[in-house]
Order: structure tokens, then sequence, then C-alpha cells
């Protein structure tokens, strides 16, 4: 809820305020009022309610500096603790109060006094360009750094890879010699009786009692 105060209805304003400031003596005024996300037309006002205070909503009053005129924005039902200004000029200097509403209706007294200036946009889209720039570089280190761990996995890979091949080969090039010398082997172990190995036996019976025999021819 918006409305706009102009100095020609000055005095009625200010009493209505009044009059809610002096039934409001149980609400405490919202501490630690400040401005953030400040841009050349908009900000964000946040604030702190003290603890215990019954409170259902809030009213800000924003004020141009050395002008008359205010903007009042007022929410109820709500436990928000920031409210976004809108339509600002550029390079202006701006005055803020935020006030409690409570349960029963009567709004707290005004808080300190909040002051700022709004930037040119040109100052804040440099501020966004160089955030943004600073964020590129950074993930473009992330980038290069994942890329270096990938390089250097797939290289490992690659040696684990050329290593296995490397004891592959090895091995299948002992299998001929392997098996050459256990034919060899088994080819000298071998007889026509025993293939797989032993002693060549006569098949003629020994004599021990063999005499030899000359015979003599005249001629």
């Amino acid at each position: 809820m918006e409305r706009f105060f102009s100095s020609t209805v000055p005095l009625i304003i200010l009493s209505c305020l009044g009059v809610s400031q002096v039934l409001a003596d149980s609400l405490s005024a919202p501490v630690n009022v400040t401005i953030k996300a400040l841009k050349g037309n908009s900000a964000v006002v946040t604030w702190d309610i003290p603890e215990g205070d019954p409170v259902i909503g809030f009213a800000i009053t924003q004020q141009k500096k050395d002008v008359r005129m205010l903007r009042f924005i007022q929410e109820v039902n709500t436990t928000t603790r920031s409210c976004a200004l809108w339509d600002l000029e550029e390079e202006t200097d701006y005055i803020v109060h935020v006030q409690s509403i409570s349960v029963t209706g009567p709004m707290s007294p005004q808080s300190e006094a909040l002051r700022f200036r709004t930037p040119r946009e040109a100052e804040t889209q440099a501020s966004k360009s160089k955030d943004e720039v600073t964020m590129e570089e950074v993930g473009a280190q992330l980038r290069a750094g994942e890329f270096i761990i990938i390089v250097v996995v797939l290289i490992m890979w690659a040696g684990v890879i050329a290593l296995f091949c490397r004891q592959y080969d090895i091995i299948k090039d002992n299998e001929p010699n392997n098996n050459k010398d256990k034919a060899k082997t088994s080819s000298e172990c071998s007889t026509p009786e025993h293939p797989t190995g032993g002693l060549l036996r006569s098949k003629f019976p020994k004599n021990n009692n063999r005499t030899a025999s000359v015979n003599i021819i005249e001629v």
C-alpha cells in the first residue's frame, strides 16, 4: 500500500502520524535499519524488531532530501523485515524512517533516520561488469583446473594400458618356447615301446650261457 503526500497537505498528515506514535507506547522503534542492493533507481530497506514486540506489519516513509513530498508504504499481515524502494532518481539523497504496526493497529515510534544516496546507473553497470568479469575469470580457472585433472587421469590410464599390453606380449612370446622345451624333453625320454618315456628292452631273451662258435672254411 502506497500513498504520496505533498507540501499542500502538511498539518493533517503530521497530526495523524503523531497520534499513531502516541498510541503505540508499547512498541519499540525498529532497529538496525540499513540499505542493501542499492542501485540508481532502486534499493532495499532492511530492519530488525526488538524481541517480544507483537508486530504484524510495517510502515515506511521515504523522502527526498530538501523536498517536502513523502512516499508512504504500509503493509500488514506479514513478518517480513525488508521492503523494496523503487522509482528512485539517480544521484539523489533520500531519508527513510521505519515503523512497526502492532496487533491492535497503532504504530511504533519512527526509527532513526536512514540517509542514503543513489549512484549513477553507469557506475552500477560498471560495478556489475567487474563482478561478472571476476566470476568469468573464476569460472575459466575452474575449467582449466578440471581440464588438467582430466588430462592427467587419461595419461595415467594410458600408461596402465600400455604396461598391461607389454606384459601380455611378453607372456605371449614365451608360450612357444615353453611348448618347444616341453616337446623336446618328452621326445628324449620316449621309446618305441614307451612313447611316454622309459628304457628300450630287447624282445629276445637274454642268454648268459651262450658260447661263441668259429667256423673255418678251406679254399
